[in-house]
């Protein structure tokens, strides 16, 4: 099937999924929604990150995608059970393929997420971990300071980074936890930086990898991987102003080719 995925994020943290997805799978053609007017959704309230993700899936849908991919933990918590009933398409998150993800890697069951104030208070790393082994020990932590740092385009700014990171973290340097969850979409373009802070003591997950791995089991169990991408680009769909979008794209992907459009959705 040569219909696009869909992938939704609330600005550019959604990419790094959509990087993993091209990578493991090169014949598919995505079709990315960055909702930057809005960003971020990491402090909204969650019944408004639920309006905001409906609109842009709703949008999704219309443009003919075979499946959506909620790249963004704030609206996969806030969601994404609505957005499974309300379509025929397949629907999938990016906390569960984490959580199995940290399940994999820890060794002494206690693992760390870092995430939005959304996403730690719904609670739903822990639910989806603790599902599948009840002994792992979770602690959330919100991080405001991070979504900013790359949207804003300050993530190569080592300095800054390293003092945000420190701001925020210094209280886990010695926390028993083996690993560490990129509870947020955005985080992984600070993941190098990250891992060094802790003296690469933790393990670092980026679902990212597991929600490619999804993303084509469902696709394969639907018989709908597409038959090739010969001639075709991906399609970038900004809400609001591109530039900034497009600057960390070129910089973080440069390997694409893309089409970019600009649309206004919202308040």
């Amino acid at each position: 099937m040569d219909s696009p995925i869909g992938v939704m994020d609330s600005g550019v943290g959604g990419l790094t999924v959509a990087k993993e997805i091209m990578r493991q799978l090169p014949d598919e053609e995505i079709l990315y929604f960055g909702d930057l007017k809005r960003c971020p959704y990491g402090d909204r309230p969650m019944e408004e990150v639920k309006q905001y993700t409906v609109e842009v899936t709703d949008y999704l849908v219309k443009c003919g995608v075979k499946m959506i991919v909620i790249a963004c933990n704030t609206a996969t918590a806030s969601a994404l059970h609505l957005l499974e009933q309300r379509y025929d398409i397949p629907v999938i998150g990016v906390i569960n393929p984490g959580a199995r993800s940290a399940i994999q890697n820890s060794i002494n069951h206690n693992v760390i997420v870092l995430a939005t104030k959304v996403t730690v208070d719904s609670e739903a790393y822990k639910a989806a971990i603790q599902d599948i082994n009840s002994d792992f020990k979770i602690y959330s932590l919100a991080c405001p300071k991070f979504v900013p740092l790359v949207e804003e385009m300050r993530y190569k700014d080592k300095v800054i980074v390293r003092i945000a990171l420190h701001q925020t973290l210094k209280h886990l340097v010695g926390s028993k936890a083996d690993t560490i969850i990129l509870g947020c979409t955005h985080y992984p373009l600070l993941a190098d930086e990250i891992r060094d802070y802790f003296n690469g003591r933790k393990n670092v997950i980026d679902s990212g990898y597991e929600t490619a791995r999804e993303v084509s089991s469902i696709l394969t169990f639907r018989k709908a991987h597409a038959s090739g991408r010969t001639g075709k680009t991906h399609t970038m769909i900004v809400n609001g102003d591109s530039g900034r979008f497009e600057y960390i794209l070129n910089d973080w992907m440069p390997f694409i080719e893309y089409t970019m459009e600009e649309i206004d959705i919202g308040g």
